[in-house]
C-alpha cells in the first residue's frame, strides 16, 4: 500500500516508530517485516512485471535482508523466477530475517551465499537486461563505508545492465540522513521506502542513488508517526559541547 510522501523521517524517528509499535502497541516485529515486504513485492509486481518476471534479490543478514526474503516469497508466489544472493554470515541473521530465510528455503527459492569478492563479482555478472535487481543489503541504520565482499557486489551490480534496480527502504551504502556515500552505494532506478521518505534522499548523492522514491506503509497507525514528530518538536535543543 502506497502512502503520501509529505512527511520526512530521520533514522532515529523511524526507529522510534518501530519501537513504539512493538513495545506499546504490541505489534510483533515480524508482522511489520511482513507488511513491509508484502507491500514492496506488490509494487514490484505491478510496475516491473513487464521486464520478464525475473528477479535477483540481494540480501544482507539484518532486517533489511529480512524484508528481501519476504519480497522473494511473495514474488515467487506471484509466478516470478526468483534467486537470492545472501551476503554475510547466515548463522548470525537477525531473528525475524532468519525466520523468513527459513521459509524462503523451505518453499524452494534458490539461494547463493556470497562469501568473498570473487563470488560477489560472479553473482553480479549473471544479471542481464531481463532481470530486476532488488537491493535488500543494508537498511536505514547504515553509515560509514561498506565492507567487503558487499562493497564489491554493489560495485559490480552498478556495472551491470539490469532491467531495473529497486532499492528496499534505502539504497545500500547511502546514509539515509545525510545523503553521503562512504565508498560505494547502489544506484537504483526506484527506492521503495517504508513509513516516510528519508532526508538523505534529497541531499548529497541521495537523488543520484535513490531514483524514484515510493513510500509504502508497514501497518502502523498514522497517529504514531504524528506523535513521534511532535515529541521531537517539543524536545529542547541540546546544549553545545564545551
Amino acid at each position: 500500500m502506497e502512502t503520501a510522501q509529505s512527511l520526512v523521517l530521520t533514522r532515529q524517528q523511524v526507529r522510534r516508530v518501530d519501537e513504539c509499535a512493538v513495545h506499546e502497541l504490541h505489534y510483533p516485529s515480524i508482522i511489520l517485516m511482513e507488511n513491509a515486504g508484502r507491500n514492496a513485492a506488490q509494487w514490484i509486481d505491478a510496475h516491473c512485471a513487464g521486464t520478464g518476471r525475473r528477479a535477483r534479490i540481494c540480501c544482507g543478514t539484518g532486517n533489511n535482508g529480512g524484508d528481501g526474503f519476504v519480497i522473494a516469497r511473495h514474488l515467487h508466489n506471484a509466478g516470478w523466477r526468483v534467486d537470492l544472493h545472501i551476503v554475510g554470515d547466515v548463522r548470525k541473521m537477525s531473528p525475524d530475517a532468519e525466520t523468513n530465510h527459513i521459509i524462503a528455503r523451505a518453499i524452494g527459492i534458490p539461494r547463493e551465499v556470497v562469501g568473498d569478492v570473487e563470488s560477489a563479482v560472479r553473482a553480479a555478472r549473471r544479471i542481464d537486461a531481463n532481470t530486476v535487481v532488488i537491493d535488500a543489503l543494508l537498511g536505514t541504520g547504515f553509515s560509514g563505508a561498506v565492507r567487503e565482499p558487499m562493497a564489491a557486489l554493489i560495485a559490480a551490480l552498478n556495472a551491470q545492465q539490469a532491467a531495473r534496480v529497486i532499492a528496499i527502504d534505502v539504497p545500500s551504502g547511502l546514509d539515509c540522513d545525510t545523503g553521503e556515500v562512504g565508498n560505494v552505494a547502489v544506484r537504483a532506478d526506484a527506492t521503495i521506502t517504508f513509513v516516510a521518505p528519508k532526508p538523505g534522499f534529497v541531499r548529497g548523492a541521495g537523488p543520484r542513488c535513490a531514483g524514484e522514491v515510493v513510500v509504502t506503509d508497514i501497518g502502523t497507525p498514522p497517529a504514531l508517526i504524528d506523535r513521534v514528530l511532535a515529541e521531537d518538536e517539543d524536545s529542547p535543543a541540546e546544549s553545545p559541547a564545551p
